[in-house]
C-alpha cells in the first residue's frame, strides 16, 4: 500500500477545516472563525512536518559515489597506514 500524496493529504485537511469554518461564518460566531483559521494554520504546519518526515524516511539513499580510498589500492593501503599510526 503506496502512501497517500502530499497535496491530496493538505487537501483533505483544508476541507474538514472549510466545512468548520463556513459553519462558523453562517452561524456568525467569529471567535470560532479566529480559533479555526489559527488551529487551521497550526494544524497544517505540523502535517508538512511529518509528511516531511515520512518523506525522508521513505526517500531510497543514493549511494555514495567511490572515494579514491575505495577505488585505489595504493591509497588505501595509505590509509591503513595513517589509521595504524594515530594508535
Amino acid at each position: 500500500m503506496s502512501p497517500r500524496h502530499r497535496q491530496q493529504i493538505l487537501d483533505n485537511l483544508e476541507s474538514v477545516y472549510r466545512e468548520a469554518y463556513e459553519r462558523a461564518k453562517a452561524a456568525k460566531d467569529e471567535r470560532r472563525m479566529v480559533d479555526l483559521d489559527a488551529a487551521y494554520q497550526r494544524e497544517q504546519l505540523l502535517l508538512e512536518v511529518l509528511l516531511d518526515i515520512r518523506d525522508g524516511l521513505s526517500a531510497p539513499t543514493k549511494p555514495k559515489p567511490p572515494t579514491e580510498a575505495t577505488t585505489n589500492p595504493i591509497a588505501a593501503l595509505d590509509t591503513i597506514r595513517r589509521i595504524t599510526k594515530l594508535r
